[in-house]
């Protein structure tokens, strides 16, 4: 068989499956069934397939995932994140859509210490949502921050798909969670003052709301006890890896227990709140985990049939330059974006992506960057993206689908900029690692 009808087989098949909604999961596992039958020499060879599988995902490095989700599911199942929200909301004062500040203020505070986008979210909605929408704000001035905002937890860390997407792809885990804390936070910063431009402009999107005229001790009393400890939290796991004192693993271990000891201490994890901390980081990593184990069999039988080196050859023949090459892959990134989700975006591309990355000499921090932004912007795509489906879930009746795919347009543009400045300027992204890593 050649590569060329290998690819399509494998490739092709793959994503049809996806189209036609069989799970990710279940999608690769039948297509490395196929694989393993044709490619490595039948039943010798879907044994083989099973013990790469089971090697894949008894590997050391993936154990930040499940870590990284405890973190964010204690903070929600305990009810820290409503004094987080809480205590923002005192803070930002007479400021144009004060809410919907809020909304992304607090995003980013959840961002550092929560490794699920859907997660943040989904809580922000059914927090926050019924609030500004009861203040007379707009529906999609209401709704647009927050999915804006819950997709930016992809970038900062700690962010379980971050660690798949180094896992997956050779990356350096710890200078990948390190390079998308500037991206993220421009994007945070771009979002407030889109937000506070706009109300000015149009101040019926968001009506002002009254606010105690002065700071008072209660105002600060919540920043300090709730706030500062979840950010103080997210120094020490950055910092913890950037300064070589921890492996990511280590340093997700120490945020997790820090997260539990600090619900402990406020008397806010019971039985119960554990309970179904436990339970959904089970849940989520369970996934995760048998993903990855469907993914790393796939890209070892895509390469093993030839395809791999045919199409990476074939590209590099059309003596392209190493910017068009990562142009062309972003654009077929965001492609890829409108149809299926973030982790079937890296399971079709990267076992065609690393090897070019590798051939062309590309800094793979800033391409992981890159990789990531672009994935982000999936989060956000009409018709199919994911946090647009949670909000959906979350939004009352009065809240049409048609308000949710205007609300994210404006986001989508600012995160097109970002991946823009980022090609142009890729110490953006591999600054801070270079610098805290090295």
């Amino acid at each position: 068989m050649t590569w060329q009808m290998a690819a399509l087989l494998l490739l092709g098949g793959s994503t049809a499956l996806l189209l036609i909604g069989m799970p990710v999961a279940l999608s690769f596992v039948a297509i490395n069934i196929l694989g393993a039958w044709l490619f490595l020499g039948g039943e010798p060879g879907l044994g083989q397939a099973v013990r790469n599988s089971i090697m894949s995902v008894m590997s050391f490095s993936l154990t930040p995932i499940p870590l990284f989700i405890l973190m964010g599911e204690v903070l929600f199942h305990t009810g820290l994140a409503i004094k987080v929200i809480d205590g923002v909301e005192r803070l930002i004062r007479r400021v144009p859509g004060r809410l919907a500040v809020v909304a992304v203020v607090a995003g980013t505070i959840f961002s550092a210490i929560s490794g699920s986008t859907i997660a943040t979210t989904a809580m922000l909605g059914s927090l926050m949502l019924p609030v500004m929408l009861a203040r007379g704000y707009h529906p999609t001035m209401a709704t647009g921050p927050i999915m804006a905002i819950g997709a930016v937890d992809m970038l900062i860390p700690p962010s379980a798909l971050t660690v798949l997407l180094g896992s997956l792809s050779g990356i350096s885990i710890s200078k990948l969670l390190i390079g998308g804390i500037i991206p993220g936070l421009m994007l945070s910063v771009a979002f407030v003052a889109y937000i506070i431009v706009r109300v000015q402009l149009s101040p019926s999107l968001a009506p002002s709301t009254p606010i105690e005229p002065h700071l008072t001790w209660q105002s600060w009393r919540l920043l300090i006890v709730y706030v500062v400890p979840l950010v103080l939290i997210f120094t020490v796991v950055v910092g913890a890896m950037s300064g070589g004192l921890a492996t990511p693993t280590e340093s997700a271990a120490l945020g997790a227990i820090a997260t539990m000891a600090m619900a402990a201490l406020y008397g806010a994890l019971d039985r119960r709140a554990l309970g179904r901390s436990l339970q959904g980081t089970v849940a989520i990593s369970g996934m995760i985990l048998f993903i990855i184990l469907g993914a790393t069999t796939f890209a070892q039988i895509l390469s093993f049939s030839g395809a791999t080196e045919g199409l990476v050859s074939t590209i590099l023949s059309q003596d392209l330059s190493s910017f068009a090459v990562v142009a062309l892959m972003m654009l077929l990134l965001i492609f890829l974006g409108l149809f299926v989700d973030q982790v079937s975006m890296m399971l079709i591309t990267l076992p065609i992506f690393m090897p070019l990355v590798a051939r062309l000499g590309i800094d793979p921090i800033w391409f992981g960057v890159l990789f990531l932004i672009c994935m982000q912007l999936g989060l956000l795509l009409p018709p199919h993206g994911l946090l647009l489906m949670t909000m959906r879930g979350v939004a009352p009746p009065e809240v049409t689908t048609a308000h949710i795919f205007r609300a994210v347009v404006p986001y989508l543009i600012f995160g097109m900029v970002l991946l823009g400045l980022l090609l142009l300027f890729p110490a953006i992204a591999t600054w801070l690692p270079n610098l805290l890593v090295g």
